[in-house]
């Protein structure tokens, strides 16, 4: 259905043009699933964008074509463009909050393309709107219509996008990262309901994600994608059991197992090429473990079994394993005096509420004077838990389940109607806003969502540079120095400091969120979804940072996510949070290996994972045809 020939992209900046993608070939037949996989900044997204004819005015095509059904949709004009995509191409972003209208509800927004171009009437539209959010697992769908995205979890927008994608039924759907928001109960619904849909109506699927378990999930066929070229592609359960190109060997050797905990995940050492000057050979070579002479020649797509892979020596390292990361942890001497610097728990917190107005309910009369119901949700529920210092504390639970909130409310982002906060052993939650500022110094956050978080109108030098300034942690003159250590810390390189946001991926986005927590040496963070964003090596490099920081400095966490394996790696203890309550809390190997309560039980039923029986899929005829890219 989907044929992609010899595509290269390129970007025009300031600095160069940056090579996104070269001589790129992909191909999936009606019906299959092809998932694109490898790090930020590899060019996932920009084959999604040309696909859907929606790259930036930057953008330049020295070659290639992108055919659909024989038509080649690079020729096409703007509205003959616009009618494909409303009606045989849809796409999920990565990014709910920056695709979502905030000044829409979401029904109207859900039913915005029916409206164009399937000629529904706007009762027609949002009706079937709300059946759409009732689809891929909303509760309430009728009142989620109704609300705004700003009233959503992240979740929830995600979902949101998720049903007005399928909302015109596309032959072809793209997902960039469609459940990097969602929680592992959720994520596999709609994993569930792609399936069905793929099999039913014969669903063309290119997905897009660092979840390797969700690409053994629902994938027929992987491409590895690594500084804008393939370098490997075949089979998923190959590809993920038997990698055959060194990059594709760290992917897989970087995820975290559920119940096989290591000291150190194993990272891909430093990061991509410079794609405004990449390399003539292996554009891996500077960060591959297995090199050898002839490597820096320029390497083309060969058959290797079942796999096409761009590597010499592939042939030879059949056997070869991922050599695992021999950077010494703390050892347990200090790790222990980090958590026992003081005898007071970090973060305390006791019997902590916070409600929401949800609505008001009609007038009436109360005696003399009129009064109306104030109709309220409650997400945190009478909360108590500690923190150590050097502890990472774990919460997981579905979208909406109040693990956000509770995080923001302990670090007075959001006002606790009851219960007590304590951090550092100051009582925070009764001191006045003003009085808080050494409080900001000592406990920070990573947001889940960065593209809310950093100013889109400051460089990166900038954003890194202002808590270092605001708290008078560097003189003027070595913050520049102190930047580009933070830069370092979360594997960028220097010149990204001179980059705005909208110049980076969403998991480069990320990495600035979390130097930015970093910068003021913090004992405290919480940590909203951190690597949610990031693919798997990156991701790796991250949480053993995390864990560093940890064991050497003390420093505390929150640990909020909804990807279960990374919390089991990183964290000490979990919480397990439903509908604002904290039904369960435990030490990591007794959560993992005997947890008690039904509804743990059933999130670590629901986590995607690489490993034991290939997964069920509905049964589908299709298959992926490979084409090979010409050898360049």
């Amino acid at each position: 259905m989907l044929t992609i020939e010899d595509l290269s992209v390129h970007y025009r900046t300031f600095g160069g043009a940056i090579h996104a993608l070269s001589s790129v070939s992909l191909a999936t037949r009606r019906g299959a699933t092809l998932a694109l996989v490898g790090e930020s900044g590899s060019g996932k997204s920009t084959v999604a964008l040309a696909a859907m004819g929606l790259l930036p005015p930057e953008a330049t095509l020295p070659s290639g074509k992108v055919m659909l059904d024989g038509t080649d949709l690079m020729q096409l004009d703007v509205e003959q463009r616009r009618k494909l995509r409303g009606t045989r191409i849809g796409i999920v972003f990565q990014d709910p909050f920056s695709f979502l209208n905030p000044g829409l509800r979401i029904g109207e927004q859900v039913g915005e393309g029916l409206l164009h171009h399937r000629g529904f009437t706007a009762q027609q539209a949002l009706a079937r709107a709300i059946e759409l959010l009732d689809e891929v697992g909303i509760v309430d769908p009728a009142a989620v219509a109704d609300a705004y995205p700003h009233e959503l979890s992240g979740g929830m927008r995600q979902r949101a996008l998720i049903a007005g994608a399928l909302a015109s039924e596309p032959e072809l759907l793209i997902l960039d990262e469609p459940t990097t928001a969602l929680d592992v109960t959720i994520e596999a619904q709609i994993l569930d309901l792609l399936d069905r849909l793929r099999a039913r109506r014969g669903l063309t699927m290119i997905l897009i994600s660092h979840n390797l378990g969700i690409v053994r999930r629902i994938a027929d066929e992987v491409a590895v994608l690594y500084a804008g070229q393939v370098v490997e592609q075949g089979p998923t359960e190959s590809i993920l059991h038997n990698p055959a190109h060194p990059y594709a060997k760290g992917l897989v050797a970087a995820i975290p197992r559920i119940g096989r905990r290591v000291s150190r995940l194993a990272a891909i050492p430093g990061r991509l090429p410079d794609l405004r000057a990449p390399p003539a050979g292996c554009r891996f070579l500077s960060r591959c473990p297995f090199a050898e002479a002839g490597c820096e020649k320029p390497q083309t797509l060969a058959p290797l079994g079942e796999h096409l892979v761009r590597c010499g020596p592939a042939p030879r390292l059949q056997d070869a394993v991922w050599p695992a990361d021999e950077t010494a942890p703390a050892s347990p001497a200090e790790a222990a005096g980090a958590k026992a610097a003081t005898a007071e728990p970090v973060v305390a917190v006791e019997n902590l509420t916070k409600r929401f107005v949800r609505g008001y309910g009609p007038w009436r009369w109360e005696g003399w004077r009129p009064a109306r119901e104030v109709r309220t949700i409650t997400p945190v529920k009478d909360v108590t838990l500690t923190i150590a210092p050097g502890e990472a504390l774990g919460l997981v639970g579905e979208s909406g389940s109040g693990k956000t909130t509770l995080g923001r409310t302990i670090l007075r982002l959001i006002e606790a109607n009851a219960g007590l906060i304590r951090i550092a052993g100051e009582d925070v939650g009764a001191r006045p806003l003003s009085a808080l500022e050494p409080m900001r110094r000592t406990a920070q956050i990573v947001f889940q969502n960065p593209d809310s978080s950093l100013n889109p109108r400051k460089t990166i030098r900038a954003l890194l540079g202002r808590p270092l300034e605001r708290f008078g942690l560097a003189p003027p003159g070595e913050i520049p120095a102190r930047v580009n250590a933070l830069l370092d810390l979360v594997r960028l390189p220097k010149h990204y400091a001179d980059r705005y946001p909208h110049q980076m991926s969403g998991g480069e986005k990320q990495r600035i969120g979390i130097a930015r927590a970093l910068a003021t040496e913090p004992r405290f963070i919480v940590c909203d979804e951190p690597v949610s964003a990031l693919d798997v090596s990156v991701q790796a490099a991250i949480v053993n940072l995390l864990a560093d920081l940890r064991d050497r400095l003390g420093v505390a966490y929150l640990f909020i996510s909804h990807d279960i394996s990374v919390v089991a790696h990183l964290c000490d203890r979990i919480a397990v949070m439903r509908y604002g309550e904290v039904v369960e809390i435990g030490e990591s190997s007794q959560i993992m290996q005997a947890p008690t309560h039904p509804y743990t039980i059933e999130l670590l039923a629901a986590v995607p994972r690489i490993d034991g029986p290939p997964p069920r899929r509905a049964e589908s005829s299709a298959a992926i045809s490979v084409v090979n890219a010409p050898s360049r």
